[in-house]
């Protein structure tokens, strides 16, 4: 009798709660979707500034205003900013030069290179006469191929001489490389697609026989050095704004820098080649613990050749800083930047006044991940800060470098761009985002956050997501987006939007959003970024159990019930987050997930994990830990994905087959690592998953987000 009165007890109880959570509605979808990125973004006014220079003190911009466009001509002399009819708006001052399609031009503009049939062209711009400058170019050991791994561009990868008369490429022996494959969904026989994409572990990768090309004359310089590995100091690609990266040509052309960097990016070797006899000198070599890097997504070493110096990029003091080298003698001359702060960006080398224009993070009070631009000289002397003022600061130069146009926000806090000289004093407010028509329709900014790390010391931060409407009283259940990185983060840009993906619509849904940058991130010290160094399968989850579990402290979250998601390198965290830790997380959403490194392109787990014989990567597969799953999984995954191929998934798929575990699967056959024109039909199944399976409530049948219905046609 007492067993029947308890268990009535918890009918009535379980009844109580589902009367509490009614069911969402196709309203509470739509009010939701009125917080994503196409309703937001056409309320905004104000903001950045795109300057047209029309003399060395003049330019223009175009701005949108509540009363629509409107363009102003300002004059840095006169200090004056007044509205204007006299220009349109076609284009950005000429900056640059445009290289559309798969030719590459020369910096004169007279020249351009291509590829065919794995060799080197060069095409004369005005005549269009066409000359083939190599001739042993085979299939898989082509010229400037840039198709090595998950990149497959057609365009060739060269370097030009600033006198438009030679260029450095290579040719890349992928001959004994293993192949990739992929298999198309349609109607009748599928298409068998095959490329080179070497794995970690794998005997061989791709490498590189570097040479020089005499463009005038079609003749070609094989560098006297053993091939390169496929590697450089950028993330894990050999390409830099779609030129070749890690090389730094003299004026004339007759010769350049270059860094070769090991399999396991432990060491980076300078030096310099003969343009004309492919002769090449050793200046230096670094040689690092963990991995080495040229910067925050930047590439900062030059190659300046009048005065004989090579400026270089280290973290060897834990933090990113600036070094001045001989590259005679290979010795170091003086540490230019220095302290518990680092260099992101090299701007400018002024070599005349001896003076270097660079972004810089944690060296300001306050969140260590806001940019500012400074300068300094060669010496080290003259330190100065160009952009004051609180917050993230983005920046150009007007084209004779006397001034800066800085844009600067923080996550909450909506940009102000002004012009100021080139010492940083502001000479006039050019512009400032409005929200004001947001806030009247009820919107508002996350939240930033300050916590500790899993570690008990580190300072980590993140933004948090609330319901724009709260009850009081009420618990909300935690969705927790992760990207682990460890080349960003989940935060990413820490400059002012007015949407991030669809974080504040999925709060509307009655959700309390986090987003936490965890150790192991980038922009921060060496020590920091090497936490998870040898064991990505970390993926900062310490740092994000530990981050929401203070946040509870001051939000009203009900952390019995935490959901996480996240894309590609988020999509294996997410996983990662379910199997190891299965008491704290309830539900996910992987997507695209790399979820054995080992089943990844080569050099993204050998620059952050190691070499495989030197890190345990099946420890750190997912479907080691499949079996431990207690909460609700979905996996998705693209089944054309030449970035993280589908059998990453696949991998787990049967891992959780054979412990008898249940998961939800969404495929897309024809979408590659973004899900293309799927991406509003995934959003709302992510939608969907987290409020059945977190709320325990129903969901509108089928809601249709803008753009689902675009797959209908």
């Amino acid at each position: 009798m007492k067993k029947h009165i308890l268990t009535f007890g918890v009918i009535l109880t379980a009844f109580a709660v589902n009367a509490q959570n009614k069911p969402l509605t196709t309203n509470d979808y739509a009010r939701a979707e009125q917080f994503l990125g196409y309703n937001i973004e056409p309320l905004v006014t104000g903001g950045s500034v795109r300057a047209n220079w029309v003399s060395p003190s003049k330019f223009w911009y175009t701005t949108k205003t509540k009363n629509g466009n409107e363009t102003y001509e300002v004059d840095a002399l006169k200090k004056t900013k007044v509205i204007t009819t006299a220009y349109k708006e076609e284009g950005s001052g000429g900056f640059g030069r445009r290289q559309g399609g798969l030719e590459v031009v020369s910096p004169d503009g007279k020249k351009a290179v291509f590829i065919k049939d794995w060799n080197l062209w060069l095409k004369d711009v005005a005549s269009k006469k066409e000359t083939q400058l190599t001739f042993d170019g085979i299939k898989d050991y082509g010229y400037a191929t840039d198709n090595a791994g998950w990149k497959t561009s057609d365009r060739a990868i060269v370097k030009w001489s600033p006198d438009s008369k030679k260029l450095t490429t290579y040719q890349q022996d992928q001959r004994h490389l293993k192949d990739m494959y992929l298999v198309t969904t349609n109607v009748g026989s599928p298409t068998l697609k095959a490329w080179k994409y070497p794995l970690p572990g794998d005997k061989e990768i791709a490498k590189l026989r570097r040479v020089v090309i005499d463009v005038e004359n079609a003749k070609v310089v094989s560098l006297q050095i053993p091939l390169d590995e496929h590697r450089s100091s950028l993330s894990d690609d050999i390409v830099d704004g779609g030129q070749l990266a890690d090389i730094d040509w003299n004026a004339d052309g007759s010769e350049f820098a270059f860094l070769s960097t090991s399999r396991d990016h432990k060491v980076a070797k300078l030096q310099i080649a003969n343009a004309t006899t492919g002769a090449v000198r050793e200046v230096f070599t670094e040689t690092v613990k963990t991995h080495f890097e040229s910067g925050l997504n930047a590439i900062n070493w030059r190659y300046l050749p009048k005065t004989n110096e090579v400026l270089w990029y280290s973290e060897r003091d834990n933090w990113g800083h600036l070094y001045l080298y001989d590259s005679k003698t290979g010795k170091l001359k003086n540490q230019i930047t220095k302290g518990n702060w680092l260099v992101g960006r090299l701007i400018k080398v002024d070599e005349k006044a001896r003076v270097l224009y660079f972004t810089g993070q944690g060296k300001e009070t306050g969140n260590p991940y806001f940019s500012y631009t400074y300068k300094t000289k060669f010496d080290g002397k003259g330190l100065t800060l160009l952009t004051p003022g609180l917050g993230n600061h983005q920046v150009s130069f007007s084209p004779d470098f006397n001034y800066i146009i800085d844009t600067y926000s923080q996550p909450n806090v909506p940009s102000v761009t002004v012009l100021r000289d080139i010492n940083g004093k502001k000479i006039l407010d050019l512009a400032s985002t409005d929200v004001s028509a947001l806030i009247a329709k009820g919107w508002k900014a996350p939240d930033v956050v300050q916590v500790t790390a899993a570690d008990g010391k580190t300072d980590i931060y993140g933004l948090v997501f609330t319901p724009t409407k709260m009850e009081t009283g009420k618990k909300y259940p935690v969705v927790n987006y992760i990207y682990p990185g460890p080349q960003g983060g989940s935060v990413g840009n820490w400059s002012f939007a007015a949407t991030r993906g669809d974080h504040q619509a999925l709060a509307e849904l009655g959700f309390i959003v986090v987003l936490i940058e965890g150790t192991s991130n980038p922009g921060r010290s060496k020590s920091y970024h090497d936490m998870n160094y040898g064991n990505m399968g970390e993926n900062t989850l310490p740092d994000q159990i530990t981050a929401i579990k203070q946040l509870a402290a001051k939000y009203p979250m009900d952390i019995d019930k935490v959901g996480i998601w996240g894309h590609s390198g988020g999509g294996f965290a997410t996983a990662a987050a379910l199997f190891r830790y299965p008491d704290f997380f309830k539900v996910g959403v992987s997507q695209a997930g790399n979820h054995d490194n080992r089943n990844y392109e080569d050099d993204w787990g050998e620059r952050y994990n190691g070499l495989a014989e030197n890190s345990d990567y099946e420890a750190q597969a997912n479907q080691t830990h499949a079996k431990n799953l207690k909460g609700k999984l979905m996996l998705a995954h693209g089944m054309m994905d030449n970035n993280v191929p589908p059998y990453n998934v696949y991998l787990v798929i049967d891992a959780l087959n054979k412990a008898n575990k249940d998961y939800d699967l969404v495929l897309f056959p024809h979408s590659g690592h973004g899900f293309g024109a799927y991406n509003s039909y995934m959003m709302r199944r992510r939608w969907d998953y987290f409020v059945k399976h977190l709320q325990g409530v129903e969901t509108p049948k089928e809601y249709n987000l803008r753009g689902a219905n675009q797959l209908q046609r």
